[in-house]
């Protein structure tokens, strides 16, 4: 069993990225700006806003952080979202899940230009994904193909199965790994004995939010298990598959923290290169 390191795969993409983003301002003659916009006190929201800030940074992305208040009104954010629209200096806009409550979410993303949509949620990008085109994959899915990609894991052929059918994750990876040549089981809430279908996955990935709930009867021995779930307990972080006891019928398996989540952040910064090469081409 190999543990799957994100913390290293996500270093080394960086390295990549610093390389490739000088040579592209170089080429351009501009800088690259990423605006993330932040709505409401949730502390998690916070942290994943400045880890996302510094990681810029360090790459040498300009980052635009804006925080707006827990009660700010939906036009607010239209506004806001008009005026990065139109600014040639931003080259990528997020918008900080979850919203406050009162915020309609969906028609929020769908104000960002599909070409500065730098999380992949749109429906320009999620339909450019569908057909095969390159554009702006969702990020996490995107990081779970590059650990495949760094680990040599084998896709063509393999018995993929997906617990989880979010427009964030599992759908995107759904298409991800049917391009890769693998055979695509979806899961969700409404399968039938789901076990008898995660226990016969080669490749068995979680993204479902629920604490443990992939436990070892439900895996294959030899599987690669991919755990997207962050899940916070009053014993602190874990994810959607229950470690300790799945991890010794692992070939390969991630870990919570330190699996995927690095992964995350560093194709973000991916996307938001891809953007800027796009804009100024």
């Amino acid at each position: 069993m190999q543990i799957i390191d994100g913390k290293l795969v996500a270093k080394t993409v960086r390295e990549k990225l610093k390389v490739a983003i000088e040579n592209s301002v170089a080429r351009f003659g501009a800088p690259i700006g990423l605006a993330v916009i932040i709505a409401g006190d949730n502390p998690a929201s916070k942290v994943y806003v400045k880890n996302k800030a510094k990681a810029a940074e360090e790459l040498g992305i300009a980052s635009y952080i804006y925080e707006l208040p827990e009660l700010t009104t939906q036009d607010g954010i239209f506004h806001l979202i008009d005026k990065l629209n139109a600014d040639r200096a931003v080259n990528g806009i997020l918008v900080q899940l979850p919203l406050p409550s009162h915020l309609d979410e969906k028609t929020i993303l769908r104000r960002i230009d599909p070409a500065k949509d730098v999380d992949g949620f749109s429906p320009y990008q999620a339909g450019r994904l569908a057909i095969g085109e390159e554009g702006l994959v969702a990020c996490t899915p995107a990081g779970v193909m590059e650990l495949f990609k760094y680990y040599d894991i084998n896709l063509r052929g393999a018995n993929a199965v997906i617990v989880g059918r979010s427009n964030i994750v599992g759908k995107p990876m759904f298409h991800l790994l049917l391009q890769a040549d693998a055979t695509v089981t979806v899961c969700h809430t409404k399968t039938k004995d789901l076990a008898s279908i995660t226990s016969q996955a080669d490749i068995l990935i979680a993204a479902v939010g629920r604490a443990n709930m992939i436990t070892a009867n439900m895996v294959k021995e030899g599987a690669v298990v991919i755990d997207v779930g962050i899940n916070r307990t009053a014993s602190g972080l874990v994810g959607d598959v229950d470690f300790e006891s799945v991890a010794p019928k692992c070939s390969y398996i991630t870990p919570v923290p330190g699996g995927v989540g690095p992964m995350t952040i560093a194709m973000l910064m991916s996307n938001t290169l891809k953007a800027y090469k796009e804009q100024n081409v």
